[in-house]
C-alpha cells in the first residue's frame, strides 16, 4: 500500500488556490497589518507569497529556502536552511509577512520565525493551511485540516530534462 492510500488527502485546485489566496490577503488587509516585506518559505511558500504580494500591492519580496519534507508524512529530523539567505541586517526595522503553504508540524515556520524575530520590527505569519498538531499557530490561516494536502503545484511530476531532437 502506498503512502497516499494510508492518508486522507485534501486536494487544492488552482481555482481553489486563487480564491484562498485572495481570502487570505483580505484577512491580512482587514487586520490592518501593512508589511514592508514579503518573505516566502521556498518552495511551497513561493506561490502563496507571490499571490499575497500581488493582492496586497507589495513589491518588496524575498525567499528563505528550507528543506524538511521528503514525502507524505516523511521528513528530515529537523528543518535545514539552504543558501542563499537574505542578509538579516537588511531586515532591520521592517514589518515582515512570512508566508508558507502549510503549517503541518509547524517546525519549518517556527524555525524561520525564530531566525527572523530578533531582526525585524514586526513579524506575522500567513499560511493556506494550518494543522492542529502544528507547534506554531500562524497569524493568518485560510483553512485548518488534519489531512495531507495535495497542492496544484504537486502535479504533474517534474518535467524531464529531454534534449531537443537533433534530427
Amino acid at each position: 500500500m502506498s503512502d497516499t492510500e494510508t492518508h486522507k488527502i485534501e486536494t487544492l485546485t488552482w481555482e481553489d488556490f486563487g480564491r484562498a489566496s485572495r481570502q487570505l490577503a483580505q484577512q491580512i488587509a482587514d487586520s490592518g497589518y501593512q508589511p514592508d516585506l514579503m518573505v516566502a518559505i521556498a518552495r511551497g511558500g513561493l506561490p502563496i507569497g507571490g499571490a499575497l504580494a500581488y493582492s496586497l500591492g507589495m513589491k518588496n519580496c524575498t525567499a528563505i529556502n528550507v528543506k524538511f519534507y521528503t514525502g507524505i508524512d516523511a521528513r528530515l529530523d529537523v528543518p535545514v536552511l539552504l543558501p542563499p539567505t537574505p542578509p538579516l541586517v537588511d531586515l532591520a526595522g521592517l514589518d515582515v509577512l512570512l508566508a508558507d503553504d502549510v503549517a503541518d508540524s509547524g517546525e519549518t515556520l517556527a524555525m524561520v520565525v525564530d531566525m527572523l524575530k530578533g531582526h525585524v520590527n514586526a513579524l506575522r505569519t500567513a499560511v493556506l493551511y494550518h494543522k492542529p498538531r502544528s507547534v506554531i499557530v500562524p497569524d493568518y490561516t485560510w483553512s485548518t485540516t488534519s489531512d495531507w494536502i495535495h497542492f496544484p503545484w504537486d502535479e504533474p511530476p517534474v518535467v524531464p530534462n529531454t534534449p531537443p531532437d537533433a534530427g
